[in-house]
């Protein structure tokens, strides 16, 4: 299985879950506030991870996509994109 596919199936598991839970808390399938209370803290919980794997894929894609800055000479701010020449 390709990393990609692996992680879309994850974080599409991580949907279906926020939403299963979502939908208990507001169909009145709480009948306490502890269970509220727990409930609520999994949303958080798979949500932060959602994020974490959505922040790890946008370094990855700025490490790919990321331009290279010369910073040999003082006074250089010229910005080489990646893959290409030093001027």
């Amino acid at each position: 299985m390709e990393l990609e596919s692996l992680i879309y199936k994850l974080r599409r598991g991580l949907d279906r879950r926020i939403q299963s839970l979502a939908i208990s808390v507001t169909s009145g399938g709480v009948d306490n506030m502890e269970t509220y209370k727990y409930i609520i803290g999994q949303i958080n919980a798979l949500e932060s991870v959602k994020q974490e794997i959505s922040n790890l894929l946008d370094d990855k894609k700025e490490l790919r996509d990321g331009t290279i800055i010369d910073i040999k000479k003082p006074g250089n701010s010229k910005e080489v994109p990646k893959g290409s020449p030093k001027a």
